[in-house]
């Protein structure tokens, strides 16, 4: 199973992420390293692991309220060896063309931004399956986005997320049942957990439910999990990098 690290971006700042309650983010403060500028902390996450994968959530863009386009392609062209997989509300094509033409290869279509499935369509034809992800969004017990993306599985590229909001910097769990479910709706897709990751014993309860990858911010900035653990989990990283 992968970890990805998570970097919520708002402000040009990395925020702690709770329950996705947006208007309430405050600039992470992380045991990793001092303040909350993105490139300080991608360089504390991999002094602590050498990821091959990091998801960035840009909220400002999420929320229709400019972008870090500049910084996101910053932090890739310094670490071309990451897979950065960007969450920044693509809402259309000419939204994937815009973010692909700054220097960005991983996509995530998040399913709270789309109208249809079209944008979906699109990102895989522009960079390839391999190289988006759709954000599979729940908030409240309610799916939100069209009904098409969560129920027709047909759809789905080769990387699901399975993001349940409520539980994001939680401290509750994860949600394996719905990884579970997710698993079965399509054999084969590589199913990421998001939302609630508290220590060792939630990765092994995600790897051991199916999970592919997970997503984890809280608990690797207030050291729940360190690098020795990390270690016994990262697999090579293959299935996030693409």
């Amino acid at each position: 199973m992968d970890i990805v690290p998570v970097i919520d971006l708002l402000g040009g700042q990395v925020v702690h992420a709770k329950r996705g309650e947006r208007d309430r983010y405050r600039p992470i403060e992380s045991a990793l390293t001092v303040g909350s500028a993105p490139q300080d902390i991608v360089v504390a996450l991999l002094a602590l692991q050498p990821f091959r994968a990091c998801y960035v959530a840009d909220l400002d863009a999420i929320r229709g309220n400019g972008d870090h386009r500049t910084i996101v392609a910053d932090l890739q062209a310094r670490w071309p060896e990451v897979a950065f997989w960007v969450d920044a509300g693509l809402a259309t094509p000419d939204d994937c063309r815009r973010w692909l033409d700054a220097g960005l290869l991983h996509l995530v279509i998040g399913s709270e931004s789309q109208s249809d499935g079209k944008t979906l369509e699109a990102a895989q034809a522009l960079t390839g399956e391999d190289r988006v992800a759709l954000s599979l969004d729940l908030r409240r017990g309610e799916a939100l986005g069209p009904a098409v993306l969560h129920e027709d599985a047909g759809r789905w590229p080769q990387r699901v997320i399975a993001m349940t909001l409520d539980r994001v910097g939680s401290g509750e769990g994860p949600d394996l049942d719905r990884i579970v479910t997710l698993a079965a709706r399509r054999p084969g897709v590589r199913v990421w957990g998001a939302g609630g990751v508290r220590d060792a014993a939630d990765l092994e309860a995600l790897a051991t439910h199916g999970a592919d990858a997970v997503l984890v911010a809280s608990a690797l900035h207030d050291r729940r999990l360190d690098a020795e653990t990390l270690a016994r989990f990262v697999s090579g990283q293959e299935a996030a990098n693409g």
